[in-house]
């Protein structure tokens, strides 16, 4: 009897799941309207080989110390206009939806490891031509920009970290459900299908300090990103993945220039690992914005963009 009932209940269930496919489901975004929407000049896209083409915007003058900019989870190049038109006219500035992001899509190789894409920092790197790099990250890319840092210590002058993973979770924390889903077959492919607009409006806004500066137009873009077509499961695909965080020897071995930016009010990454980060890197400096989230350079795009001008040109003073 007992059998019989599991058996009802699994039948429900998936009735349940088959129909929420046929009348929820969010379809994948158009490719060709993504990219006349996002994706007018100064983008571009570039071929690093092996299939993967990554929308890039590199603008400013050519001989410019090179400032790169590496996003965060599920953001894209955008995030970083803020910056790029305060600082274009002194530096190079070069900002790159990573793969399984934005304008670029999935990655060919579905490799969303932090290894996989300090590879494509570095093959972009050596496509333009440029040595020496300012690296900044933001979240996600903070703990890309670090790890490239340490594979890569000829090519980056300079580290800006701005509420950057890095330090380790606590042992007895519970992963976040969305880390969950991702990890169970069935459910996994539910979420890669089902996204809808009032995902990202309702959880968008608590990225920043004030949330009315999520928009409508940022909503729409988060949202029919993330549709663009592989992101979804590419997301899946990174929550899947373990925690990516340093440890002190690694953190003590960058011997470099740190700038780290911080949101008071950041409720993904608490300023505490920002702490943690600037105890751990020798010679680092920690500035905090208050009443700032998530993302400084797009909340205090004028006041994070001056105090990134000053740690450039004060390596480049030291370097002389």
């Amino acid at each position: 009897m007992g059998w019989r009932i599991l058996g009802y209940i699994l039948l429900v269930l998936a009735a349940f799941l088959v129909v929420a496919f046929l009348f929820y489901r969010t379809p994948d975004t158009d490719p060709v309207a993504m990219r006349a929407k996002y994706g007018a000049s100064p983008s571009q896209f570039v071929d690093l080989g092996g299939g993967l083409k990554v929308h890039v915007r590199d603008t400013g003058p050519r001989d410019g110390p090179a400032l790169m900019l590496v996003h965060g989870s599920n953001a894209s190049l955008q995030t970083w206009e803020p910056w790029a038109a305060r600082l274009e006219s002194r530096y190079r500035v070069i900002r790159m939806d990573l793969p399984g992001h934005g304008l670029t899509g999935a990655s060919p190789t579905r490799d969303y490891a932090p290894a996989a894409y300090v590879d494509v920092v570095e093959r972009l790197r050596v496509k333009l031509g440029v040595d020496g790099i300012v690296l900044a990250g933001n979240s996600m890319g903070g703990g890309v920009a670090w790890h490239y840092a340490l594979a890569h210590p000829r090519h980056v002058r300079a580290l800006v970290l701005i509420d950057s993973v890095g330090q380790p979770e606590p042992g007895n924390a519970e992963p976040p459900l969305a880390f969950r889903i991702a990890r169970m077959p069935i459910l996994r492919d539910i979420a890669a299908a089902i996204t809808p607009r009032s995902l990202i409006a309702d959880s968008l806004p608590g990225v920043f300090g004030n949330p009315k500066l999520a928009d409508a137009a940022m909503i729409d873009r988060y949202w029919e990103l993330l549709r663009y077509p592989g992101n979804r499961k590419a997301t899946l695909d990174r929550f899947a993945l373990a925690p990516d965080s340093a440890t002190p020897g690694e953190l003590a071995s960058l011997k470099l220039p740190v700038l780290i930016l911080w949101g008071a009010e950041d409720r993904l990454i608490p300023r505490a690992s920002g702490n943690w980060l600037q105890a751990h890197i020798p010679g680092s400096r920690l500035i905090v914005y208050p009443g700032t989230g998530h993302l400084p350079m797009e909340e205090r795009p004028d006041e994070s963009a001056r105090d990134v001008t000053r740690f450039i040109d004060s390596t480049a003073t030291a370097e002389r």
